[in-house]
């Protein structure tokens, strides 16, 4: 039978070092707030056109700084989560 501190140390010196490599783990780059119209349409996996019409109809909302839109990655997002198909919209 085992001494029930020994498997006690074992089992602390585990989490220790499993602490310790979680401690020294990079990093993950954090992910940008704002997307343009390019990393959004790579986002989606559409065109750069496809993004531009959805700001157009409304399903997407952007701001334009200078030249350039700039698109929420949340309202990004939360569109994915509401896609409504127009297709079979009943009229």
């Amino acid at each position: 039978m085992n001494n029930p501190f020994e498997t006690i140390n074992q089992r602390l010196s585990n989490i220790e070092s499993l602490l310790l490599e979680i401690k020294h783990k990079p990093i993950e780059e954090e992910k940008s707030e704002n997307l343009t119209v390019k990393e959004t349409a790579e986002f989606l996996k559409v065109s750069e056109q496809s993004v531009h019409n959805y700001i157009k109809k409304g399903f997407l909302s952007a701001q334009k700084v200078g030249r350039i839109l700039l698109i929420k990655r949340t309202d990004v997002e939360d569109s994915l989560k509401e896609v409504k198909s127009l297709k079979y919209k009943r009229t």
